[in-house]
């Protein structure tokens, strides 16, 4: 009994996702009242009339109140979610207990963190984005929304199993020798001679990568180029995930058989056509980019971000739009002439630039800027008062329509890609002898039994089960939960492995409930275990560093995490305000005890368990 829903302020239903449950239950909703004969409504306008009441409801309290309710939960107990982003409100509902009100909000932000990805600077456009997410040929929208559900079901995957997805961070395969080789091979014959070949296009290789399912075997970034967040890299492995989805059954054997490889779905489109993908860089935190995504062997893909030409119309389109937008908010808060043009750069600064803009590469602007000069600038014209706000929004439209005129995906044309060959030259590389080692050491990365883990049970007697995060590079390591039944000390797959596994996404569900609030420490005992949780910084030399108070997330403040709005990354700039001129790093330990084992003798567990996992000679990938 699931549902997610995007709409516009018109009560226009711009995306919608149901589970099977949700579906037969609105078709029995609305199948019974209709007249006999008629036969069931289209499905779409159930959902209309379903969720109209509440999206008008919603935007009334925000034109008379400016404010809205963020959940609420009918006798039925259906939980629903919603928030505004903008123009546009998404609602997520739960009816069957599975999901929380946090699990719900989370959703609502993962999918609006993708169709950031899949739209960039469109988003910032109310009307300009319904074009997008509600195309007029039904097919073309019945294609993208196909792609959005997968992607959506696709992310609820990976989060219910993937203990990268649970922390939001990302795991890399540990086999330091082949990493070494793999990343030699993506700078030297790969992105340093794709760069220099003729046939390219235009195109420049910034940032490749190679994952085995969900995991970093080798990332390289050229020099020009600027780092990839991490919140971007989570949602690029959910698009990897979706093409290439991980079909492994958890059970098979280290000798992995050649069938199980091939229930392993291939993509049926053109393997060589990129997508386009919109990522923070330093310059532009929307910047289109081509992503090649090409499987080197069935659950091993080799990923490609590029630079497109006319990639800098990007960041002057973002940079004007900025400035619109400040003056825009200055205009709101009732500053008018010289102290609403404040701020940098300001409008005036900007107003030869632009005109340069607007004749070099687009007249699609000439007729709303030439309003907005003649109000704002004129004599006869208002000024910058109030009244210059629809001229205003009027120029941030248009230069949205610019960004997307150049960049949007239906915009793409075929001939601009990577000649075939350039992409040839990353299918060469041999690690078809590796695949099968790969796969199951994905599935098998880290064991409670493999060393130097084996060494820890003897130090840690009681520890169960662990998560160290490096939020610093958004970088965790942890043991394998879905490992075999063929070594009896393992955890293995049934009802123990299950329940461990339950225990452990508790874990981090409560301490992430606990950090919002601002608690940096957690420990809790729940029958036969004990939880821990640790949050601290360190300087760049390993010296830990004092605890502080942090500060509190508000109730409708996005979830604590990486992927949707980088918590930490907050959490750093606000603590290095004392500590201005050091590196800091922030770490995070979740762990599992017996719960015989006595309280004093976990935590010390738990301060040693954490030095040991910094060391570089225990985990050198760290």
């Amino acid at each position: 009994m699931k549902c997610l829903l995007v709409a516009n302020e018109s009560a226009e239903v711009l995306f919608y996702w149901t589970d099977t449950e949700f579906e037969q239950q609105v078709q029995k909703q609305y199948g019974v009242s209709q007249e006999e004969g008629e036969g069931l409504p289209a499905f779409e306008d159930s959902i209309n009339t379903l969720f109209a009441p509440i999206i008008i409801s919603c935007s009334t309290m925000v034109d008379r109140l400016m404010d809205n309710y963020t959940s609420f939960s009918t006798e039925n107990n259906h939980i629903y979610v919603l928030h505004q982003f903008e123009e546009c409100l998404y609602i997520a509902v739960n009816g069957d207990g599975d999901e929380t009100k946090e699990d719900l909000k989370r959703k609502i932000y993962v999918m609006k963190k993708l169709i950031e990805i899949m739209f960039g600077m469109v988003t910032f456009s109310g009307a300009l984005l319904r074009k997008e997410l509600r195309p007029r040929d039904t097919e073309q929208r019945n294609r993208l929304w196909k792609k959005l559900r997968s992607l959506l079901e696709t992310y609820s995957r990976l989060r219910e199993n993937d203990q990268s997805f649970l922390v939001e961070a990302v795991e890399r395969l540990i086999h330091p020798t082949l990493c070494e080789q793999c990343i030699e091979f993506l700078e030297r014959r790969l992105v340093q001679q794709i760069n220099s070949n003729m046939d390219r296009a235009g195109e420049e290789v910034l940032h490749a990568f190679i994952l085995v399912q969900t995991k970093m075997l080798a990332f390289y970034s050229s020099r020009s180029a600027s780092s990839l967040s991490n919140s971007d890299l989570l949602a690029l492995i959910i698009l990897v995930q979706d093409l290439y989805p991980s079909k492994i059954g958890l059970d098979d054997t280290p000798e992995m058989a050649e069938d199980s490889l091939q229930t392993l779905e291939v993509p049926t489109s053109d393997p060589s056509a990129p997508s386009r993908v919109f990522l923070e860089a330093k310059e532009c935190p929307m910047m289109p980019h081509s992503m090649y995504c090409l499987s080197l062997c069935p659950g091993i893909t080799l990923v490609l971000l590029t630079k497109i030409p006319n990639s800098h119309v990007a960041v002057s389109a973002y940079c004007f739009l900025e400035t619109f937008v400040k003056l825009e908010k200055r205009l709101c808060e009732g500053h008018e002439g010289a102290a609403a043009m404040r701020g940098q750069p300001s409008i005036q600064e900007q107003r030869s630039k632009l005109e340069k803009f607007i004749k070099a590469w687009t007249s699609q602007l000439q007729n709303v800027w030439t309003d907005f000069k003649n109000k704002a600038f004129s004599r006869s014209g208002s000024g910058f008062t109030r009244d210059l706000l629809p001229s205003c929004r009027n120029m941030k439209t248009q230069l949205c329509g610019v960004y997307r005129q150049f960049f949007a995906t239906e915009c793409m044309g075929s001939s601009q890609r990577l000649a075939p060959h350039l992409q040839e030259r990353a299918l060469n590389m041999k690690l078809i002898h590796w695949k099968d080692f790969l796969l199951v050491k994905s599935k098998r990365n880290i064991t409670m039994v493999s060393y130097p883990f084996f060494f820890f049970l003897t130090l840690f007697p009681g520890l169960i089960h662990f998560i160290y995060v490096d939020r610093s590079d958004g970088r965790m390591i942890a043991p394998s939960l879905n490992v075999t039944d063929h070594t009896v000390s393992e955890l293995g797959k049934g009802p123990l492995a299950d329940f461990i596994k339950s225990k452990v996404w508790s874990l981090v569900a409560t301490a992430q409930q606990y950090l919002q609030k601002g608690y940096t420490t957690v420990t809790l005992r729940d029958g036969d275990y004990f939880y821990c949780y640790f949050l601290w910084f360190e300087n760049e030399t390993g010296y830990k560093l004092e605890v502080i108070d942090i500060p509190s997330s508000p109730d409708d403040g996005a979830p604590v995490g990486m992927l949707t709005c980088d918590y930490y990354r907050k959490l750093l700039r606000y603590y290095s305000k004392k500590h201005q001129n050091e590196v800091l790093k922030c770490y995070e330990l979740f762990t599992v005890h017996l719960g015989v084992i006595p309280s004093e003798y976990i935590l010390q567990h738990c301060s040693q368990l954490a030095r040991k996992l910094w060391e570089p000679s225990r985990i050198p990938l760290l």
